[in-house]
């Protein structure tokens, strides 16, 4: 039988300052709340690589133990923990790039479209598509239709004007639709 924590009803700014104090309950609450969500989150951001997502939701919680007065209590904490989340993955970003200029590695970034559309699903084409917006986009459009997160909240994260935020929503939404829309069209062709 599941038993609700006793701090399940604390909002999650208290349950930072209960971390603080050193309490581990609300510590596991918090990882309740968000590890389902960050994990997804890192998934995406990180190529899907399942190992590296969970050794990054690892490091993330590792430094709320460490040092809970990173939290900056002025923020909601949603806002601030996926933040830093989105921090974490562009520091990966650069750390790949460097180590891809150190080694002298051209990405070839020229598929074969045609075969790939042949094995892929309508999700699974929306993820290769994912994986060719540029960092910012993908973490908009993630942190909108995957997370959830307000208009709001995403500017805050990204440190964008709000217009802006909803202006590339806009426009990733009209380029997806379209890049999908020519997926079915394929797929009817091929069943005719």
């Amino acid at each position: 039988m599941f038993f609700k924590s006793k701090l399940a009803r604390f909002p999650d700014e208290e349950l930072m300052r209960k971390i603080h104090q050193g309490s581990e309950a609300a510590f596991t609450e918090l990882y309740t709340r968000y590890s389902n969500s960050l994990m997804r989150y890192f998934t995406r951001m990180l190529w899907n690589n399942r190992a590296m997502a969970e050794d990054f939701l690892h490091d993330l919680f590792l430094k709320i133990i460490h040092n809970p007065l990173q939290f900056d209590a002025n923020r909601k904490f949603s806002t601030w923990i996926y933040s830093v989340a989105n921090n974490m993955c562009k520091n990966e970003y650069r750390k790949r790039q460097n180590q891809l200029r150190m080694d002298g590695v051209v990405e070839n970034q020229s598929r074969d479209l045609d075969k790939e559309l042949d094995l892929m699903s309508a999700s699974d084409k929306l993820t290769m598509l994912l994986e060719t917006l540029e960092e910012e986009d993908k973490t908009i459009f993630l942190l909108r239709y995957e997370e959830e997160l307000s208009i709001s909240q995403i500017s805050q994260i990204v440190f964008m004007p709000e217009g802006t935020v909803k202006s590339r929503l806009f426009y990733l939404r009209k380029s997806l639709a379209f890049e999908l829309n020519e997926f079915k069209m394929i797929l009817n062709e091929k069943s005719i």
